[in-house]
């Protein structure tokens, strides 16, 4: 069964390119041309639920950031749409902002039509769209007052619900089941089977801070997610 993507791109080429070579490995496209187009189709009942969206940073009514704001504010599963960037080449602060946002990767232009496809598969395969390895171990990782359902991809603190994206979901969780074990950066990339990371890409730590926002009592002396200075980071075993 094909599964359905949605491009928000205003570059018609670019837009057509993909198309073409992401429906030759089994994937459908849905196109906007602007933001408000990509937000209805995302939003129509009538069109098939977009599985991930392709999202252009600059676009001709609105900017991709607000496009992701607007995803991410959605109720229901259309808010934690995963949403793969495409951000201008060179310009880490607008990465880091889309991380910030919400997006749960990115990828600068001009990109290689098979990286964008690694980086979809491995979007998808993270959120549990693919095949998963049967797990013995408890589908809920609990500690303290923290909750982790693996099965139902959520988290709660004090039975309050968190709303993560599906990677800060899955970083958690690489984390969570190494749980006092110190971690380095490549450590939790591999546990996550993402991409690889160069020594100087900050992304792990951009989602480490936005995690702490939403699952610590207090994000600037965390208790659950401890920062290890040179090495990386390590998971509390023992929480309130």
């Amino acid at each position: 069964m094909s599964q359905q993507l949605l491009m928000i791109e205003d570059d018609e080429r670019l837009a057509r390119m993909v198309e073409e070579y992401l429906g030759n490995s089994g994937f459908v496209i849905q196109h906007a041309p602007n933001a408000l187009e990509g937000l209805a189709k995302l939003q129509d009942p009538a069109n098939e639920t977009a599985q991930l969206i392709i999202l252009d940073l600059m676009l001709p009514d609105l900017d991709g950031l607000e496009v992701c704001r607007r995803v991410r504010a959605l109720s229901g599963p259309l808010g934690h749409t995963p949403i793969l960037m495409l951000t201008a080449k060179g310009d880490p602060l607008e990465r880091v902002i889309g991380l910030e946002m919400g997006a749960d990767d990115y990828l600068p232009k001009p990109f290689e039509p098979r990286e964008l496809l690694a980086r979809i598969r491995a979007i998808l395969r993270r959120r549990g769209d693919g095949a998963k390895p049967e797990s013995t171990s408890p589908p809920t990782l609990r500690f303290g007052s923290l909750e982790i359902d693996r099965d139902a991809r959520t988290v709660s603190v004090a039975s309050q619900l968190c709303e993560l994206t599906s990677y800060q979901f899955d970083l958690l969780v690489a984390l969570a089941e190494r749980a006092g074990r110190v971690l380095t950066r490549d450590q939790i990339m591999e546990a996550v089977r993402g991409r690889e990371l160069d020594a100087f890409d900050r992304s792990i730590d951009v989602h480490m801070g936005r995690i702490r926002a939403i699952i610590e009592a207090d994000p600037k002396s965390p208790k659950r997610i401890l920062t290890v200075r040179g090495v990386g980071y390590v998971f509390a075993r023992q929480q309130d």
